[in-house]
């Protein structure tokens, strides 16, 4: 018995050392609570402590600007009850607009900031002049799927994408958006001289067009960030669907149909882009490029302004109405927005 009470204690010591080691062998393999707690946590920005507010400040001003909000003009037309002179002055007026748009676009091209925002609007540039889409796979799928052939939109889909890079694409004379309008307004009796021509656009088209190259290819970078993320919020609220819906209507009601590739293309084009005009801002603000607040939202306004002029524009040319007056004279060397253009018989 004495033995044994002896040898308890030197057992009972023995597993102590084990289970102290054991625990050694635990604690480096995992860190401590005090290790955790010492861990200093990340820091917020100064910008990223500011967006919150900013956003907010961007969704009450931007996201609810009328012409965001809904569209007069769209939402009639939607219903596809327009007669042919009034289809004929929406791609008149649209074609100037979309050829006015090229000397935004190259403005904005000259006055950026760095070399990949130039490359940026090169991309949507050379897009738009016909350089198609580099999208080897998508042209993979559809070259098993069914032989070459243009679609009934007018486009043939073999080379025309709205995903991909300039990179490495093709240019085609019949991929350039101009084009497609000139298809149309040819379904619709329209010449070649009576499109795209500035002396061929309305007061309220023109001012559009002026405010697009003044402030969207503006050489200040804020005033240029400003008109684009205004400009991408427009295309990306639906009025491209509801032109869709009365070109499928005004086709429905003839024997032989108008070709609608320009107005399907862009809408499937800005639905690619409607998701991340908020991401894209985010980025620009957290770099701080955005210094003044107020000066950024008074941009959108003011371009959001001339893009309802020209809606409205179209609205009261259809009614015989009164036209929107332009608040504001973009024009080169001050020529003002005085010239008459008559409907279309």
């Amino acid at each position: 018995g004495r033995a044994n009470a002896v040898h308890r204690p030197a057992a009972t010591t023995e597993g102590i050392v084990m289970l102290f080691r054991a625990l050694l062998v635990l604690a480096a393999g995992a860190p401590s609570a005090l290790a955790y707690q010492a861990r200093p946590s990340k820091v917020p920005s100064p910008m990223e402590t500011k967006w919150p507010a900013f956003v907010n400040k961007v969704e009450s001003r931007v996201l609810t600007h009328p012409i965001v909000q809904t569209n007069a003009y769209t939402k009639w037309f939607s219903k596809g009850d327009m007669s042919e002179p009034e289809v004929r002055d929406l791609v008149i007026q649209f074609s100037v607009f979309s050829n006015l748009f090229l000397e935004a676009q190259l403005a904005k091209i000259i006055n950026a900031p760095s070399l990949e925002e130039m490359r940026e609007g090169k991309e949507i540039l050379a897009n738009e002049l016909g350089v198609v889409f580099n999208n080897a796979k998508k042209r993979e799928d559809l070259s098993r799927a069914r032989p070459a052939h243009p679609l009934a939109d007018g486009l043939d889909h073999e080379i025309v994408s709205v995903e991909g890079s300039v990179e490495g694409g093709t240019f085609h004379f019949k991929a350039g958006h101009y084009e497609w309008l000139l298809d149309i307004g040819a379904a619709l009796c329209v010449d070649f001289e009576d499109m795209g021509k500035r002396r061929h656009g309305c007061p309220s088209t023109l001012h559009f067009c002026d405010a697009l190259r003044v402030l969207y290819g503006s050489e200040d970078t804020e005033t240029a960030l400003a008109a684009s993320f205004a400009v991408e919020n427009w295309a990306a609220a639906g009025f491209w669907d509801e032109l869709v819906e009365g070109w499928k209507g005004f086709n429905a009601k003839r024997e032989k149909r108008v070709p609608v590739g320009f107005w399907t293309h862009h809408a499937a084009l800005e639905a690619q882009h409607a998701d991340h005009t908020m991401d894209e801002l985010k980025e620009v603000y957290l770099a701080g490029r955005i210094q003044d607040e107020a000066a950024f939202l008074d941009t959108c306004d003011e371009i959001l302004d001339a893009i309802q002029v020209f809606w409205d524009g179209l609205d009261a040319r259809r009614l015989g109405a009164d036209p929107p007056l332009p608040s504001k004279d973009y024009s080169v060397g001050g020529r003002g927005y005085t010239q008459h253009v008559p409907f279309p018989e």
